[in-house]
């Protein structure tokens, strides 16, 4: 299931120094799997060889994989609606203002239509209480609703709606085998050697932000292992990730490029072009990613740690990683 042209091209990246080390698995509808692990865990301060069960900062696919799936299943609860504005939730957001941010919807924040920033140093605000409370009477800029504009921020808001319907803090929250919030550092992929923390980062989420709010948040945090992550791709592919209205939810376009969930696939994204109209997943800073395409029954995991020792590499992650899909593709319709 993983042709040697893909083969190839992962162990390029890692033998020439692109990469310290990758985590490739492929499942098929059939529940077929495969899995390729190379190079390193961690070059700085020592190498530490890379085994199949090491864990990996996923980055924002803490996104589709926690949060949204958590909005979602608190739909099918009945704790929450997805058209519901925030204030519903979090009623003393923009307090004492007269914000349009009171009125955005869950549905909105899900699909980054919200009109959110992209980003801002929380981290470099205070505690994590102090975070908390300025995250919610911050004086957003917002664009008018309806473009698609990623954000951070919008996540970060609806992993505040999850802990307040749930009564729990996100780390409380139940997760899959093979996903969790405290990975042991022996057994995970280093990211970087981080500036402000002054340390090579390893079982601690890369995301200064995260960091800053207790290591978990609504966009970042979330670690996971080969195994893990690609036994969501294959409840993706084959029905059982939600209800099977939720999952049809989740999956069913919702806004230009996305679903509630994923991206879409769509010219020049990180999936290849030689996925089908129905293809969807997400990628995560770190160099994580996950793809789903149902019409050809194939769903990949693509792990690395593009950022160790440095975020600042020459590799181009989406090159790879579009190669990668289209040679899985390529293999599969062939041999189809």
């Amino acid at each position: 299931m993983i042709p040697a042209r893909t083969r190839e091209l992962l162990t390029r990246a890692v033998e020439g120094g692109d990469l310290p080390g990758a985590a490739l698995g492929v499942v098929s509808a059939a529940g077929e799997q495969a899995t390729l692990v190379l190079g390193h865990a961690a070059l700085d301060p020592e190498p530490v060889p890379l085994e199949e069960d090491f864990a990996w900062d996923l980055a924002s696919l803490t996104k589709p994989l926690l949060t949204a799936r958590e909005v979602l299943r608190g739909a099918e609860d009945g704790l929450l609606d997805l058209d519901d504005p925030l204030a519903a939730h979090l009623p003393e957001l923009a307090w004492m203002q007269d914000a349009a941010l009171q009125t955005r919807t869950l549905r909105q924040l899900l699909t980054h239509t919200a009109g959110l920033p992209a980003w801002a140093p929380l981290y470099t605000w205070g505690d994590a209480a102090t975070i908390r409370a300025r995250l919610l009477q911050e004086p957003w800029p917002l664009a008018d609703p309806g473009e698609v504009l990623y954000s951070d921020l919008g996540y970060l808001l609806l992993g505040s709606v999850l802990e307040r319907v749930r009564g729990q803090p996100l780390r409380d929250f139940a997760l899959d085998p093979g996903l969790t919030f405290a990975p042991d550092p022996a057994r995970t992929a280093a990211t970087e050697r981080c500036p402000w923390r002054g340390r090579v980062l390893r079982g601690e989420t890369h995301d200064e932000n995260a960091w800053a709010l207790g290591g978990v948040s609504g966009h970042a945090g979330l670690f996971g292992t080969l195994a893990g992550v690609l036994a969501q791709a294959g409840q993706l592919l084959r029905g059982g990730w939600l209800s099977p209205a939720g999952q049809a939810a989740a999956l069913a376009p919702a806004a230009p490029g996305r679903t509630l969930a994923f991206v879409a696939a769509q010219p020049g994204w990180s999936g290849g072009s030689l996925c089908s109209a129905a293809a969807f997943g997400h990628t995560g800073f770190t160099g994580t990613g996950l793809w789903v395409d149902p019409a050809r029954g194939l769903a990949w995991v693509l792990l690395t740690h593009r950022v160790h020792p440095s975020r600042h590499g020459p590799l181009d992650i989406q090159a790879l990683r579009r190669a990668v899909g289209n040679t899985l593709l390529a293999a599969q319709r062939a041999g189809s």
